[in-house]
C-alpha cells in the first residue's frame, strides 16, 4: 500500500520474517525426533543382543519382564495371571495383532516362557521378541 504526500511515496512494512519461524519449528521436531524413542517404555531392561535386528516404526503393545521377573504391559506392572485378561480387553480386537516381547537378558527361560504362555492364552500368536543390535 502507498500512501502519496506532497510527492514522497511510503510503502507499509507489513512483511513477516518467517526465517525464525521455520529454525525453532526444526529445532522442535528435531527434539521430539530425538525424544520419541526414549519415550516408548520407560521400564529398564537389559536387552540381549543379535546380529538380525529389525527397527520399530510405530506404537506396539509391549510386554516388559525385568531383572526381578517382574511383568510390565507398556510401562504399568501386571500380574502374569491377569496379563491374558488385560491383552484382551487392550489394543487391537483383530486377530493379527502383534507384541513385542522385551526381557531382560539375565531373566530365567522359565519366567520367559510363562510370560509367552500367558499372551497366548489371549490368543495372540504374533510374537516378536526385541533385541538389540550386536556391535562391531
Amino acid at each position: 500500500m502507498a500512501f502519496s504526500s506532497k510527492g514522497h511515496t511510503q510503502t507499509a512494512l507489513a512483511e513477516i520474517n518467517i526465517t525464525p519461524l521455520v529454525d525453532v519449528v526444526l529445532v522442535l521436531l528435531l527434539i521430539f525426533m530425538l525424544t520419541a524413542p526414549v519415550l516408548q517404555s520407560g521400564v529398564e531392561v537389559a536387552i540381549p543382543k543379535t546380529r538380525s535386528v529389525n527397527q520399530l516404526t510405530e506404537e506396539r503393545m509391549v510386554v516388559t519382564i525385568d531383572r526381578e521377573q517382574n511383568v510390565f504391559l507398556q510401562d504399568k506392572p501386571v500380574n502374569v495371571n491377569q496379563l491374558p485378561a488385560l491383552l484382551k480387553t487392550t489394543g487391537k480386537p483383530d486377530a493379527k495383532r502383534i507384541i513385542y516381547l522385551r526381557a531382560d537378558e539375565r531373566v530365567p527361560f522359565g519366567a520367559f516362557a510363562s510370560v509367552m504362555d500367558a499372551v497366548k492364552q489371549a490368543g495372540i500368536t504374533n510374537i516378536s521378541i526385541v533385541t538389540q543390535p550386536l556391535q562391531k
